[in-house]
């Protein structure tokens, strides 16, 4: 059905398909705009109408005001005008309400009158580390106080030298929360380390961004045969028979991590002069198999968990491992050209705009049946504009490095 790269243009390099991005990606910012602004911190969510919710006992999360400043930080870097305030909004909440002053670390929830969850969580501190490393490439005032002082936390408490990684959680006073160790963390994690490397130049982010990946892709991915395990034990063996937060610790394997990880691995590549032969093997490897595996023949889109089997066992689509899928598919496009490639790229976006993209209401869908209706099981509404953005994105850009560190390199002609 679809022409082979070999004979004609990508998609990503055609003018229609890169317009039709930038179009939705202009619906995004604008979806997740100055409206969702909570005056009290951070940002509101949107209902699966496109209205803002006002609900002043709901608690936010320190990744979504981070997500919302990384985001703004790309719109700034391209020009988009209106990005300066839900730049500073964000980088106050960050410092002023989530930020312990007594213990340090940042909370992991707020509501309008204060804390809502004063855990300290490896998930969480990874985009603070992404926020205070994209509003440097902006100049904004708090970004340097908040890029050391997160970095220091990270060194001092969360990160585990024996092992390369960081733990996961730990209480208000700083006691440990139980073994448990993820994957899911220290992705994001990697992801914000490359962003610090690239906004100042510090070799030991990347460094530890390389750790990580040796880590949980060398060693545990490959010997799981490129599918992803997800939970580990204390000393990072494997826990198959683990399950935990429906949404966030979800057992089995996570077809979308597995993408996720393909893109951050061929950024890390690229960023480490493209001398790790290994990092694109896995990339290759890993986004064959969530490919193989993980889509879904009958309907399309990405099964959420499989079990250890290769068996769909939550059925249900969401829409970031397709955003994730199209960022890895585009990056293996311009580094790996291959029909298998392009293929997975047009199929990914064919299906994200036959589903996903709501066109009577805003935003995107984030969560459909196994028959691609929409459900609201896992979320209520519409949250979060970071993985559709960068979806949409990515492919105007070389695959040479961050995102942000990629516009800016575009901004100097």
């Amino acid at each position: 059905m679809s022409d082979p790269v070999s004979e004609t243009l990508p998609w990503a390099r055609r003018p229609v398909h890169r317009g039709w991005l930038m179009e939705q990606a202009d619906r995004l910012w604008t979806f997740f705009g100055p409206r969702t602004i909570n005056p009290a911190g951070g940002f509101r969510e949107c209902d699966a109408l496109g209205r803002v919710k006002i609900d002043p006992s709901a608690a936010t999360g320190v990744h979504m005001s981070a997500r919302m400043v990384h985001c703004s930080v790309i719109g700034e870097l391209m020009g988009r005008p209106g990005h300066a305030d839900m730049i500073d909004h964000g980088m106050k909440t960050i410092w002023n309400r989530h930020r312990d002053q007594t213990a340090g670390g940042y909370h992991w929830a707020i509501r309008d009158d204060g804390p809502a969850d004063t855990t300290k969580q490896g998930y969480g501190h990874a985009f603070v580390l992404l926020a205070a490393s994209s509003a440097s490439l902006v100049g904004h005032p708090l970004a340097a106080s908040m890029l050391a002082d997160v970095t220091e936390i990270l060194n001092t408490r969360f990160w585990e030298e024996e092992h390369g990684a960081i733990a996961e959680e730990f209480s208000t006073d700083w006691s440990p929360i139980g073994p448990y160790r993820g994957q899911n963390s220290n992705m994001h994690l990697t992801e914000a380390l490359m962003a610090a490397f690239e906004a100042t130049g510090d070799q030991d982010y990347l460094k530890k961004a390389e750790r990580i990946a040796e880590l949980i892709i060398r060693c545990h991915a490959q010997a799981c045969g490129y599918r992803l395990p997800e939970h580990f034990t204390e000393a990072w063996q494997v826990d198959e028979a683990y399950s935990g937060h429906e949404m966030f610790r979800p057992s089995g394997t996570t077809p979308g991590h597995s993408l996720e990880w393909a893109r951050l691995l061929l950024q890390l590549w690229a960023l480490t002069e493209k001398s790790r032969d290994w990092m694109a093997d896995a990339a290759r490897a890993l986004f064959f198999q969530a490919m193989t595996l993980g889509w879904d023949r009958d309907h399309g889109g990405f099964y959420y968990t499989l079990d250890w089997e290769n068996r769909p066992s939550r059925p249900a689509k969401l829409w970031w491992p397709l955003c994730e899928g199209a960022g890895a598919a585009a990056f293996l496009n311009e580094h790996f050209a291959s029909d298998f490639h392009e293929q997975s790229y047009r199929r990914i976006w064919n299906r994200i705009a036959g589903s996903f993209i709501d066109r009577e209401h805003g935003g995107w869908h984030e969560q459909l049946s196994a028959d691609l209706k929409p459900e609201y099981t896992l979320f209520t509404g519409k949250a979060d504009i970071y993985h559709a953005l960068q979806a949409c994105l990515i492919p105007l850009y070389p695959a040479e490095g961050s995102l942000t560190k990629m516009v800016i390199e575009a901004n100097r002609g």
